[in-house]
C-alpha cells in the first residue's frame, strides 16, 4: 500500500504550510485587510434583491370595510389588513385581543416576554420606534448619534407576530371594551376609529411638569429624539451667533449662558454632557474667547442635586460641578422664563426668599412628570382615580375602577396604590364577622398575627422589608402587654407600615420590570385559559389565582457627571469615580441596549468621539422625516 504524504512544492522538500510560514510576516499582514474588504463586499452583495418581493396576499373584506358602532358610531377595526399575511397571523386572528399603548420601556419589555400566537397583539403609538432614554442627554451634544438610541418598533412587534398602528389613543369605552384612536390621513384630516380589546395595557408615559411656571415656551424639553435634535441645533446656533462681529459683549455672554432647570439625573447628565462639549470640542473650531465666556448653571429647588441619591453621591456631584465651574443654585425656585433671562427666588442666609435674574441664551426644563391628556380623560371617567399625577393601579397593575382584569397601566403614567391599612382593616372586619364577633372588640394572638402578616406580604410584596421581625412588631404594638393585639392596636401597626411605603420611582427600570411582570402573567393566563373555560371560570380574581402580585426590585441608580459617574445601589452602598466609573456606566447601558444593532452603533459612536470629536454641525430637521428614517433603518 502506498501512503500519500503531504503535498510538496515542485523541486523542493518544503510543504505548502511550511512555505506559507516562510512568507514574510509584513506581506501577510499587508494582505489581511484585503481579505476582510473582500468578505465585506461579498456579504454586502448578498443583501440586494433582484427578484420582486411582492406576492398575492388575501385581505379580509371586513378589514377594508369595517362596520360602524360604539357610542360615537365610529368604524370598529375588528380585523386588520395584515391578519392573513402569514399562517401565524391567521392562527392568532381569533385569539384574545391584547392592545398595548406606547412603545417605551414597559411596552417593549412586555412584548419581549409574550409568547407568539397566545394573543392577537396590536401596538398603538404615535411614534414608530423605541427610544433608549437614559442615553438621550449624550445625543444632544453629538456624543452619540440619534439613530443609535432608537430601534424600529415594528421589528420588535414582528417577533411576536403582532401588528403596529401609528396612531394616538384619545379615549376608551370601558364598558364596551373599545379604544378610540385617531390618525391623520393624507389630506391632513383626523380620522377616528375604534379598536376592540380583551386586555388593554396603558404605557403612554408622561409629559413635563410645568409646576405653574409661566414662559415655558422659551424652554427646551428632553423627552423625545426630536427634542435632542432641536437642542443640539440651538446650542450650535448660539455658538455661531456668538462668533459674529456684530454681536456685542453682553449679547455674547447671554448667548453662551446655558441654564438647566432641575437637578435630577436628566438635568445633571445634560449639564455634564454640555460642559464636555464646550470644554473638549469648542476650542478646536471656535474662537477661544467663547470658551472663556461660556457658563453653565443648574437650578435646583432642593438643598442638593441628585436628591434621590445617597447624600455622599450628591456632594460628590456638586464637588465635580464646582471643579468644572458649573454653577449649582440650590434652594432656588423658578418664577418665570423670559426669552432672554430667568427669574427665580433663592433663600438667603436668613432663610428669606430673594428674587434674582439670570441672563440665558438656552434653557432646558427638566423638573418632574405630569399626566398626559389621554390619562386625564381616563381618570375623569373613574371616580376612584383621585391622583392628579398618575393613574392608580392595584398591586397586579390593574387600573383601579376599570372592569377587573381588562385594563392595566405601567410605566410613568401609573402608580401602584398601597392602601395596606385599608385593605387589611377590611379583611379583619370580615374575619371578625365570620367568627360572630364585634370587630372593635376582637383581639388576635401572635399566631393569628403571623397569618395576617403573610397575607400582607402576598398582597403587598413591597411591604415585606417592614415585616421581617414579626415578634418585635407584635411586642412593640401590644401596649397593654396582654399577649394579643386589639383592633385599635392592629390598625395603628398597619397604618405605620403603610406610611413607610413610598411610591415607585418613575424610571425606565421600574417600567421595564412592570412590562416583564405583565408579560409573564399574560403567558400564565393564556396557559390556564383552556382549563378555566372547561370549568366555566370566567369571573373572580383570575390574576391573583394564576400569578403573584408585582414586586419592584431596585437594582440601583446611576448618573454621568462630567468624565465621572456615580452609582447608588441603595442601603448605603454606592460608588463614584472618574473614567473607570464612566466605562462601567457605559458598560451597564451597553448591556441594556435593546438589540445587537444598537450595541454596534453605540460602540462605533464612542469610538468616533475619541478619534474625531463630537463634530460642530447642525443636524437636519427631523419633523416629518424621522419616522420614515427609523422605520427603514
Amino acid at each position: 500500500m502506498i501512503r500519500a504524504g503531504p503535498p510538496r512544492i515542485l523541486g523542493s522538500s518544503t510543504t505548502p504550510s511550511q512555505a506559507l510560514l516562510r512568507i514574510p510576516l509584513r506581506y501577510r499582514q499587508h494582505n489581511a485587510p484585503r481579505k476582510h474588504f473582500t468578505s465585506f463586499f461579498i456579504y454586502d452583495a448578498s443583501t440586494y434583491r433582484e427578484d420582486l418581493s411582492y406576492t398575492d396576499i388575501p385581505v379580509p373584506t371586513e378589514a377594508l370595510y369595517p362596520r360602524r358602532g360604539g357610542p360615537k358610531n365610529l368604524p370598529i377595526a375588528e380585523t386588520l389588513v395584515d391578519d392573513e399575511d402569514c399562517p401565524e397571523n391567521t392562527r392568532a386572528k381569533d385569539k384574545p385581543k391584547l392592545l398595548i399603548l406606547g412603545s417605551g420601556w414597559g411596552s417593549v419589555a412586555l412584548l419581549k416576554q409574550l409568547k407568539p400566537e397566545d394573543y392577537h397583539i396590536t401596538v398603538v403609538s404615535p411614534v414608530n420606534y423605541f427610544l433608549f432614554t437614559p442615553m438621550l442627554p449624550s445625543a444632544t451634544v453629538g456624543t452619540l448619534e440619534l439613530r443609535s438610541l432608537v430601534e424600529p418598533i415594528r421589528r420588535i412587534v414582528e417577533n411576536v407576530k403582532g401588528h403596529f398602528l401609528r396612531a394616538e389613543a384619545v379615549d376608551v369605552e370601558l364598558s364596551e371594551r373599545l379604544l378610540e384612536v385617531t390618525q391623520t390621513d393624507s389630506n391632513g384630516v383626523k380620522q377616528n376609529f375604534y379598536l376592540p380589546y380583551d386586555k388593554l395595557v396603558i404605557g403612554v408615559g408622561s409629559t413635563t411638569n410645568a409646576h405653574g411656571v409661566s414662559g415655558l415656551e422659551n424652554c427646551h424639553f428632553l423627552k423625545d429624539i426630536s427634542d435632542a435634535s432641536n437642542i443640539r441645533n440651538k446650542i450650535l446656533q448660539n455658538l455661531e451667533q456668538a462668533c459674529l462681529p456684530t454681536t456685542t459683549d453682553a449679547e455674547r455672554k447671554r448667548l453662551l449662558s446655558f441654564v438647566v432647570c432641575g437637578g435630577g439625573p436628566t438635568g445633571c447628565e445634560f449639564a455634564a454632557e454640555l460642559f464636555d462639549l464646550l470644554n473638549e470640542d469648542l476650542a478646536r473650531s471656535f474662537p477661544k474667547i467663547l470658551r472663556n465666556e461660556v457658563s453653565v448653571h443648574v437650578i435646583q429647588s432642593r438643598g442638593h442635586i441628585l436628591n434621590t441619591y445617597d447624600e455622599a453621591l450628591s456632594k460628590f456631584a456638586e464637588a465635580r460641578f464646582a471643579h468644572d465651574q458649573v454653577e449649582v443654585l440650590t434652594n432656588a425656585r423658578v418664577k418665570e422664563v423670559r426669552p432672554d433671562k430667568i427669574l427665580f427666588t433663592q433663600k438667603d442666609e436668613n432663610g428669606e426668599a430673594v428674587t434674582k435674574e439670570l441672563p440665558m441664551g438656552f434653557c432646558l426644563w427638566s423638573t418632574g412628570v405630569a399626566q398626559t391628556d389621554f390619562c386625564k380623560t381616563i381618570a375623569a371617567k373613574l371616580d376612584i382615580q383621585t391622583n392628579r399625577h398618575a393613574l392608580e393601579t392595584d398591586t397586579h397593575l390593574r387600573l383601579n375602577g376599570a372592569p377587573l382584569g381588562s385594563v392595566y397601566a405601567i410605566g410613568d403614567c401609573s402608580t401602584v396604590q398601597n392602601n395596606v391599612a385599608e385593605h387589611l382593616v377590611s379583611f379583619l372586619r370580615t374575619l371578625a364577622y365570620e367568627k360572630g364577633k364585634d370587630p372593635e372588640k376582637m383581639t388576635i394572638s401572635f399566631k393569628e398575627w403571623r397569618g395576617v402578616a403573610q397575607r400582607v406580604k402576598k398582597r403587598f410584596p413591597q411591604a415585606s422589608d417592614h415585616l421581617r421581625r414579626l415578634d418585635k412588631l407584635f411586642e412593640q404594638y401590644d401596649k397593654d402587654k396582654s399577649g394579643t393585639l386589639d383592633f385599635g392596636e392592629m390598625r395603628e401597626l398597619l397604618l405605620q407600615i403603610d406610611s413607610k411605603l413610598t411610591s415607585l420611582p418613575a424610571t425606565a427600570q421600574r417600567a421595564h420590570q412592570q412590562g416583564q411582570y405583565l408579560g409573564r402573567k399574560f403567558n400564565k393566563l393564556a396557559q390556564a385559559a383552556p382549563g378555566m373555560q372547561a370549568n366555566e371560570m370566567d369571573y373572580g380574581d383570575l390574576d391573583d389565582a394564576v400569578y403573584k402580585a408585582f414586586e419592584y426590585t431596585h437594582l440601583g441608580s446611576l448618573a454621568y457627571i462630567g468624565n465621572s459617574a456615580v452609582f447608588d445601589f441603595g442601603g448605603g452602598l454606592n460608588f463614584s469615580g472618574g473614567l473607570l466609573a464612566v466605562y462601567l456606566w457605559r458598560s451597564v447601558y451597553f448591556a441594556q441596549s435593546v438589540s445587537f444593532r444598537t450595541r454596534v452603533l453605540l460602540a462605533m459612536d464612542w469610538s468616533k468621539r475619541a478619534m474625531f470629536g463630537r463634530g460642530e454641525f447642525r443636524s437636519p430637521s427631523l419633523s416629518g422625516l424621522w419616522g420614515l428614517i427609523v422605520e427603514l433603518s
